[in-house]
């Protein structure tokens, strides 16, 4: 198991280098956090401000709040997909030793739009459907439907670079990706778990410093200082954001790309990686 975490980390490490080289890949998640955050304001705004959400409880939720929340996770799920399918594209070009730009990254995921969207679908209705069962489900029906959740992340992880890298549809992709899982499951875990640990404990740790610095600067009446502070926080909280989300997006690429052709590409160990890749018995 040690040796496991090990590998694991090794090939994060190599993703961060990646990223390094390409520190444009931070544009992606950028665009698709702000994007994201418009569509949400597209949906929900007008939704609160008509009442739409007055009298859910949980238990009285009807059709028309379901098909509201399918719209805003198909659209929600589609602006995720394609700046997500931008940033592995461009990633792979770089995994195959080339140098991509932003627009070669643009330039894949348009070419997929049609996949994307029907991925999209796919998602929204799987989202639509947990969260249906969990409100109607007791507390042991929720564990297990959160249990559900996880399995369908884990067995969904490569489906963008699946798509990507093959012309097929998001049915065949989603297959494609649970085929993937047999080889890639222990590295997907504790690859992605070690990513969201890692970012985690600097999160919290930043997290503490500058709250530590913010309230000395109310304790001294600093005002000028408090303002700075805060804004260096939020600054510094979203390149963590950012960087966690395009070093996953490398992350997945790679994982893909050896599982699939036996080399993960440029910036990784071959040893390191066919040891950590090798078919499990």
């Amino acid at each position: 198991m040690f040796e496991k975490f090990s590998r694991s980390w090794s090939l994060i490490k190599a993703s961060a280098s990646v990223l390094r080289s390409d520190k444009e890949l931070l544009v992606f998640p950028l665009l698709s956090g702000i994007s994201c955050m418009l569509v949400a304001a597209t949906f929900f705004i007008p939704a609160i401000t008509s009442g739409m959400f007055a009298g859910i409880d949980g238990e009285g939720t009807g059709i028309g709040f379901y098909l509201f929340l399918f719209a805003f996770y198909v659209v929600q799920y589609f602006v995720i997909i394609f700046f997500n399918s931008a940033l592995i594209g461009a990633a792979m070009i770089r995994l195959d030793g080339g140098d991509p730009t932003v627009a070669d990254g643009f330039r894949i995921a348009m070419s997929r739009l049609p996949a994307i969207l029907g991925y999209a679908v796919i998602s929204a209705t799987v989202g639509v459907v947990l969260r249906a069962a969990q409100e109607r489900a007791g507390w042991i029906g929720r564990l297990v439907i959160g249990f559900i959740g996880v399995a369908w992340t884990v067995a969904s992880f490569l489906v963008v670079p699946v798509l990507v890298s093959q012309d097929i549809g998001p049915i065949d992709a989603v297959k494609r990706s649970a085929e993937l899982l047999k080889k890639t499951w222990g590295e997907n875990l504790i690859g992605n778990g070690g990513i969201g640990l890692v970012f985690g404990l600097i999160t919290l740790v930043l997290a503490l410093a500058g709250f530590a610095a913010i309230f000395a600067a109310i304790s001294s009446g600093n005002f000028t200082l408090l303002y700075v502070m805060a804004v260096l926080l939020g600054v510094v909280f979203l390149l963590l954001i950012l960087i966690q989300a395009a070093l996953q997006g490398v992350y997945s690429a790679a994982l893909y790309r050896f599982a699939s052709e036996g080399d993960a590409g440029q910036g990784f160990d071959k040893a390191v990686v066919a040891d950590a890749f090798r078919v499990k018995g």
